[in-house]
């Protein structure tokens, strides 16, 4: 199943803390219950996005990790 993403967000060549900070922006521009889709490159994010959305509303709808990529979809809470 292909999840549909409202806005995408590149933070590749981030490092801690910015592609949360960053993710944490523009989740707070779309509505509730739209999608938002990120791909980073620094493996710190992977633990850093489960604790944000298990302090918030918002849910981890998928998670795929390439070689050099993580991407997430974030359904906003």
């Amino acid at each position: 199943m292909e999840i549909h993403a409202d806005q995408e967000l590149d933070v590749t060549g981030l490092h801690c803390p910015m592609p949360l900070l960053k993710a944490k922006l523009a989740l707070n521009a779309l509505a509730p219950a739209q999608v938002l889709k990120v791909v980073a490159t620094d493996p710190g994010s992977e633990r850093d996005f489960y604790a944000f959305v298990q302090q918030s509303r918002h849910q981890i709808l998928d998670f795929e990790k390439n070689a050099d990529t993580y991407s997430y979809w974030i359904r906003k809470g």
